[in-house]
This record gives structure tokens, sequence and C-alpha cells, in this order.
């Protein structure tokens, strides 16, 4: 299981669209999970308008069939629609995400010591590959760890 811990710099609407892309071009699935509801609201409203180019099929968890979504937002770390990926967007690490097959743990800077918390929480246990993502100085994200 890999967990990636995206500390951000730049606002999560530029970063969880290109997650989110990428996971539904592999065939995969993707839990969001926000906890607010405000923000859960916000991240359905950025799926659907982020590149007029684009389109991420996805619902709010309880609004239709959850198990035929291919991105799920959600305020709780549920694999509703069988996803295999999970996106933590409000800074909260909840360990339930271990049951995915990745996780991708996004947070700014008012949760950094949360997420040096879990970090830290998850060190040496096993079948868990930790690594850490932050952007340089040209906006391009580097493994820091």
């Amino acid at each position: 299981m890999q967990v990636d811990f995206y500390h951000l710099s730049i606002p999560l609407d530029r970063v969880l669209p290109r997650i989110a892309e990428r996971v539904v071009a592999t065939g995969g699935r993707l839990v969001v999970v926000a906890e607010s509801e405000a923000q859960r609201v916000a991240l359905d409203r950025l799926l659907w308008s982020y590149a007029p180019e684009s389109f991420l099929p996805h619902a709010q968890q309880g609004a239709g069939n959850d198990g035929a979504q291919p991105i799920l937002i959600a305020p709780d770390v549920t694999a509703a629609n069988a996803a295999g990926n999970v996106a933590i967007v409000d800074g909260k690490w909840r360990d339930t995400a271990l049951d995915f097959d990745r996780a991708f743990h996004i947070f700014d800077e008012d949760a950094i010591r949360e997420a040096r918390l879990a970090w830290k929480a998850l060190a040496g246990r096993d079948g868990v590959e930790r690594r850490y993502w932050k952007q340089n100085d040209s906006g391009r994200w580097e493994q820091a760890a």
C-alpha cells in the first residue's frame, strides 16, 4: 500500500483534478474525502468545471448510484464505489485509508503538524510505502522523502 503525502504550495483546485485524471485514465476508481459539506460541494463544482476540454465522471456520496461512480466525493473513507484509491483532501489523516491500494494525503501549511504526525505514525508499518512530495521553485512536484 502506497501513501503519497502532497504538501501544497498551490491551491488544491490545481492538484486534485490532475490526480483524479491519472487514476481514471488507468481504469482506477477514487474516493475523495472531505469532512466539510461546503468543501464537498466545492469539490463537486471543481470536478465539473476545472477544464473545458476534460470530463471527470463523479458524484457526491448518496446522490445516486454510488457504486457506478469512478470518482466519489465522500465525508469519510468508505469505498462505496469499490475504489482502490483514496484522496484525503481536508488535511486530516485517517488510518482507514490503509485499506486502499493507494492513498493521497493532500495538505497545506495549516495541516503540516498533523501531516508530520501521520508520516511518523506510518513509519515502519508493514506493507506501507510512504512518499512525500513537495513543489520546487519552478512549480514541479519533487519527491522529498
